[in-house]
């Protein structure tokens, strides 16, 4: 494969899948001058990226060019574009151009059209690598599962679950805890949740689990991950942004399902919300709950942030909004 189209959130992902090709395509005698690192920030290392393309490689193995931030398939100036076409039936053989970038290929520019033409005759290759949302619990157990087999590491299911309870989508820490787990574990053996429990042990935290305990009704538990958050330096009024937005979007839902709308589209944009698939999780967690009650929810918010706004102590407002407001 001459083109390797490599894009998505997860960056520590992202950079093992190149480490991966550079490793296995160039030849540690010659790495000085078959391997490049190239910015796409820099419009003249994009172009030096396509020139050194179609560039034989030297001595023994491959030559690999990796550009990140690479401007090809979003925003990509028109000069750019044009070079690009220009070089894509000329990289040479045993040449690879890497293209990274964080952001979805933009599928309107002419050059990502050109690019996934080539991707469907076989004649580059398209990977992707995108973090699950905060709220897809069964998207970060999968998450966990590709890192573990990516890392060549064998996950019995229990640990996999433990494991995302406990770090959640921070794809560079969940590489990290498993190559830590796997010598606890020793060679060859299944890293298992007991293994979990001992080396990490607690669990994630993040503002969206406040408003679970909230809506389940459970007051001192909110307040408890509040606590967490705060120790670990989580800002205050992101705290209540967060939980805003989660409790908007559940009252949103309820009303639009009390006037018997089905579509999800239709009400994940009127909710706000940019993937519908989360109405499905949305609709589970607030059956049986009335609009008042997230309207209440709302409400003592106002207050916490009306607090700390006045310069109230970060925790005391929490607690007093969540525990004192009826």
């Amino acid at each position: 494969m001459p083109i390797h189209l490599i894009w998505g959130d997860d960056e520590a992902a992202r950079s093992r899948a190149v480490e991966a090709l550079v490793k296995n395509q160039v030849d540690p005698s010659w790495q000085s001058i078959n391997l490049s690192r190239l910015d796409g920030n820099d419009a003249n290392q994009a172009a030096q990226a396509l020139e050194e393309a179609r560039t034989a490689p030297f001595g023994g193995g491959d030559r690999v060019i990796v550009l990140q931030r690479s401007p090809f398939c979003n925003q990509c100036p028109a000069d750019l574009a044009e070079q690009l076409e220009a070089s894509l039936n000329l990289v040479a053989e045993q040449c690879h151009l890497v293209l990274v970038n964080a952001a979805k290929p933009d599928g309107r520019l002419k050059t990502t059209k050109a690019l996934q033409k080539l991707v469907k005759s076989g004649e580059a290759q398209e990977r992707s690598f995108q973090l699950p949302a905060i709220w897809d619990g069964s998207g970060q157990v999968e998450l966990v599962q590709r890192t573990a087999q990516e890392l060549g590491l064998k996950l019995q299911p229990d640990a996999a679950q433990a494991l995302s309870d406990a770090i959640g989508s921070d794809s560079a820490r969940l590489a990290s805890e498993l190559e830590k787990l796997s010598l606890y574990a020793g060679a060859g053996q299944a890293i298992t949740a007991q293994a979990v429990d001992a080396l990490i042990g607690s669990q994630a935290t993040n503002a969206l689990q406040v408003g679970d305990a909230l809506l389940a009704g459970q007051p001192a538990a909110a307040v408890a991950l509040v606590d967490v958050l705060l120790a670990a330096n989580e800002p205050a009024l992101r705290i209540v942004a967060t939980l805003c937005g989660q409790i908007r979007g559940w009252l949103w839902v309820s009303l639009l399902d009390q006037q018997g709308e089905n579509d999800v589209n239709a009400i994940a944009k009127a909710a706000g919300i940019g993937n519908p698939k989360r109405i499905y999780v949305m609709r589970k967690q607030i059956r049986g709950r009335k609009p008042e009650r997230f309207l209440a929810l709302l409400s003592q918010l106002l207050q916490v942030e009306a607090s700390l706004k006045r310069g109230a102590d970060p925790g005391d407002a929490f607690r007093d909004g969540f525990l004192l407001t009826p």
